[in-house]
């Protein structure tokens, strides 16, 4: 079966062509946003949805080009519907309900975050039960993943994400957007000493980033430098994110760990997971950041599971996996 898979929700417009009969991904487009966004530190919902718009057409027949298939070899549409920006998410859901009433074949809707909890075993299969970290600019929690379809959240963030600070962190630094390739850059450059910043104390597995932001704030505006103030963000939030997980295994006991979302490509983040004596799944690169080739491959099993949806189902700004 060939499978479409349309992802819209933030600011990258991506597309991708998944084969579930050879479970390989023949095609993956990714069209980014962020010259468009730099200029306010952040990525504005109408900016983005206006680009979705303009690049979609030209995103799928790319996708099509690459994987070396026609429309009419498509068997299952699917696409993010949930989580994210609404504005966005609209672009590509529409998009891709218009795909699947045209040629008549079944549509499945997606939730995002769930296509991140599975994206590092695109090309596999998962085993269960594992513990899912996601880290991306939208969001940061860890899920219990019993199997497919059932999840229980251990812990999320209660104010920040973690790729949403280091954004923040770089626009205070005037470092620029997005703030987590640059601060990476640096940290792995930087050879001198780190600065004290505060480990936030939430209890149990949530998480909070409010703080090491503030801190930030205080000592850039009282002239730390910028590479040192910046490493040694990165030295504390990663440090952060593995003491959360480390709690986490040793709660439930399991020792198998998916990471995934944009921060999981963070180079000092993989060299941490890599030395907890666990069992880990971390996708490769391309399908870290938001793309459509973790949206066919989740849609496809949740269509396997569960049929095809609606052409009437919505689009959701919030919502929460389960």
């Amino acid at each position: 079966m060939i499978v479409l898979g349309v992802d819209t929700s933030c600011d990258d417009t991506s597309i991708a062509v998944y084969d579930a009969s050879s479970n390989k991904v023949l095609s993956n487009i990714v069209s980014s946003q962020y010259e468009f966004h730099r200029e306010f530190g952040g990525v504005v919902p109408e900016i983005a949805a206006r680009k979705h718009a303009e690049n979609i057409d030209l995103v799928f027949l790319e996708a099509l080009k690459v994987a070396q298939v026609s429309p009419s070899d498509l068997r299952l549409v699917c696409a993010t519907n949930r989580p994210g920006l609404l504005p966005a998410l609209l672009v590509g859901l529409t998009f891709a309900k218009g795909i699947s009433y045209n040629l008549k074949v079944p549509f499945k809707a997606v939730h995002h975050i769930e296509a991140h909890l599975f994206s590092p075993f695109i090309g596999s299969e998962p085993s269960y039960p594992f513990l899912g970290l996601v880290v991306s600019g939208g969001h940061t929690l860890i899920v219990l993943v019993e199997r497919l379809g059932r999840y229980k959240v251990l812990g999320k963030t209660l104010d920040d994400a973690v790729g949403e600070a280091y954004d923040k962190v770089a626009k205070i630094t005037g470092l620029g957007y997005p703030g987590g390739p640059v601060i990476d850059k640096i940290y792995r450059s930087y050879d001198g000493d780190y600065l004290k910043l505060p480990k936030p104390k939430v209890s149990g597995l949530n998480f909070s980033f409010s703080g090491i932001k503030s801190a930030v704030r205080r000592l850039a505006e009282k002239g730390a430098p910028t590479y040192q103030l910046v490493s040694s963000f990165q030295r504390v939030a990663v440090s952060y994110l593995i003491d959360k997980l480390k709690e986490a295994v040793k709660e439930t006991k399991v020792k198998r760990v998916a990471v995934s979302g944009g921060v999981s490509a963070n180079s000092l983040l993989r060299e941490e997971l890599a030395s907890l004596g666990v069992e880990l799944y971390i996708p490769p690169l391309e399908f870290t950041s938001d793309n459509g080739a973790m949206v066919a491959y989740l849609g496809y099993r949740k269509f396997l599971l569960e049929g095809e949806d609606s052409l009437e189902v919505g689009a959701l700004a919030r919502s929460q996996i389960t």
